[in-house]
């Protein structure tokens, strides 16, 4: 007799990230959102009784894709503040803007043509930092969409909230809130060291450790960054994160654009995570993460598209491609980032970062079913050697035809299924019309 399952998916490779290489005519079952079975195809059919069986020829089924930091709602900032260094755009546009606009529909509105543009291009999960984020899990949800709200974490007065004591209560009566729904998870987000006093970050370290969540913030993202911890502080930003005990498996540095070699040693030791965007660190001029000594270090490594504002896609498969090519351009070893390494990045690492590796980030038995298939039979990703090295250097989020969070279909034959494109544009150009007023 067989066993029933809901989801029968048979694609030409299977990449399980988890196992090096792909396996090549296997199927993967689905039943109740988890991965029940991944097994030659020939033997699955024999097997299982699926209420849906899908044929992918010349598709690679892969791990969904993992955003390890984003503020998904300034997707409606796009192109808003271009062609600007880090701290002229923080002062002279985005924050007197935020402090404009910012809202719960500002919010809400941004996060689901946020979740929209990822989902359309693969990535399942996201590491979410901004206002209200009340409003951001709504529209997550919506989306159906998994993600991790930071409970972000600021000194100074925001229309969300009035001062650092104020943003940790709403975050953490936000985290008691939604617990308990199955797609959302959290973290503390405090923004970064010079916008966070050390008693606040005193706080932020107890509590983690009491929760047992993720810290995510912004560090050495700037020479500037630096240069004033040393004159108020006396000591580099993550020295001094150190001494007020930040550091360790959940800390998630975002950028260390600029970390040098016993600053690499501090991030290894302590077993940290970082969240390399190669795009916006580029397009910011901030610099170039030395992704070769952190891996050399053993630094867990997870890619974030940063912000459509400062990016501006949402677009992993443009950062696993960019920041291969430029570990291997600034390194000189042209081994150091292989494609097999970048997508495990950008899914098991990521996973791993946010501590749901157990859950998510590979395709084996008895982890969610967060899928994505891409499309490599075009022309233009002929012939195909090996598809991991096409899905890192060849493919694109255009190639994305069908995604699964959680076992449900999210994007079918490259059509969003929970969000309407129409409606999204409509309320994109509402904040465009309001924002340029």
């Amino acid at each position: 007799m067989k066993v029933t399952a809901d989801l029968l998916l048979l694609p030409q490779w299977v990449v399980p990230v988890e196992s090096d290489g792909t396996l090549a005519d296997h199927a993967v079952v689905v039943r109740d959102g988890c991965i029940l079975d991944v097994l030659p195809a020939d033997a699955a059919q024999a097997r299982y009784d699926a209420t849906q069986t899908l044929a992918l020829p010349g598709q690679a089924l892969i791990p969904g894709l993992i955003n390890l930091h984003t503020h998904a709602a300034m997707s409606l900032f796009r192109g808003f503040a271009d062609d600007l260094p880090l701290m002229a755009w923080l002062n002279d546009r985005i924050w007197p803007a935020e402090k404009k606009h910012s809202s719960e529909a500002f919010v809400r509105d941004g996060t689901l043509l946020a979740a929209a543009e990822m989902l359309a291009g693969g990535i399942t999960c996201c590491n979410d930092m901004y206002f209200f984020p009340q409003a951001a899990g709504e529209a997550f949800l919506q989306a159906g969409m998994r993600a991790t709200l930071g409970m972000i974490v600021l000194e100074f007065p925001s229309a969300y909230a009035s001062d650092a004591d104020d943003y940790l209560a709403k975050g953490l009566a936000l985290r008691d809130e939604l617990k308990d729904e199955p797609l959302l998870t959290f973290a503390f987000a405090p923004h970064a060291p010079y916008t966070i006093s050390d008693t606040t970050f005193g706080r932020i370290t107890t509590l983690a450790e009491q929760l047992g969540l993720p810290i995510h913030t912004h560090i050495h993202e700037t020479v500037d960054e630096i240069r004033d911890s040393l004159k108020q502080y006396g000591v580099r930003p993550l020295e001094r994160l150190a001494r007020l005990g930040l550091l360790g498996p959940n800390f998630i540095g975002v950028h260390a654009v600029h970390v040098n070699e016993a600053e690499i040693g501090l991030l290894a030791q302590h077993g940290c995570h970082v969240a390399h965007c190669p795009t916006s660190g580029l397009k910011l001029a901030s610099g170039i993460a030395p992704v070769a000594d952190l891996l050399h270090a053993g630094v867990n490594l997870g890619f974030g598209t940063d912000s459509a504002a400062s990016n501006n896609r949402l677009d992993l498969f443009a950062e696993m491609r960019l920041a291969a090519l430029l570990a291997k351009g600034s390194s000189g070893d042209a081994a150091i980032l292989p494609a097999a390494a970048a997508l495990k990045a950008a899914t098991l690492g990521a996973a791993r970062a946010l501590n749901l590796d157990g859950r998510i980030g590979s395709i084996v038995p008895g982890k969610r079913a967060d899928l994505v298939a891409v499309d490599l039979h075009a022309l233009s990703s002929q012939p195909v050697f090996d598809p991991v090295s096409h899905l890192v250097y060849v493919a694109g989020r255009e190639d994305v035809t069908h995604v699964w969070v959680d076992g449900k279909l999210k994007l079918n034959d490259r059509c969003l299924v929970n969000l309407e494109p129409d409606d999204l544009t409509a309320r994109a150009t509402y904040w465009r019309n309001k924002l340029t007023a």
